[in-house]
C-alpha cells in the first residue's frame, strides 16, 4: 500500500510535503498541476500527510470515494513524470 495525492493538491504551490519524504517518491513536472506519489517507491511512512497544507494525501485504503480515481492517476503519472525532488 502507498500514500495517494488527491484532488485538493491541484494548484498547490506550497509543496511542504516534498522535504519530509525519506525516499523521495514524489513526481511532477512544470506542466502538471499537482504532485504524484509513486506507489512502488512509497514506504507508507505517512510523514507527508501532516505536512500537506491542503490535506490532499491519504493512505490508499483511506482515499475518499470521490477521489478513488487518484489511486490509479498517481501510479500512471508518477511513472511518466520526473522526480519532484530535483
Amino acid at each position: 500500500m502507498a500514500m495517494v495525492v488527491t484532488d485538493p493538491c491541484i494548484g498547490c504551490k506550497d509543496k511542504a510535503c516534498l522535504p519530509v519524504c525519506p525516499v523521495e517518491c514524489f513526481h511532477s513536472n512544470e506542466d502538471e498541476p499537482m504532485v504524484y506519489i509513486d506507489p512502488d517507491e512509497c514506504i507508507d511512512c505517512g510523514a507527508c500527510v501532516s505536512e500537506c497544507p491542503t490535506e490532499a494525501i491519504f493512505h490508499e485504503d483511506d482515499v475518499p470515494d470521490q477521489w478513488k480515481s487518484f489511486i490509479e492517476l498517481n501510479a500512471v503519472k508518477s511513472a511518466t513524470c520526473p522526480s519532484a525532488h530535483e
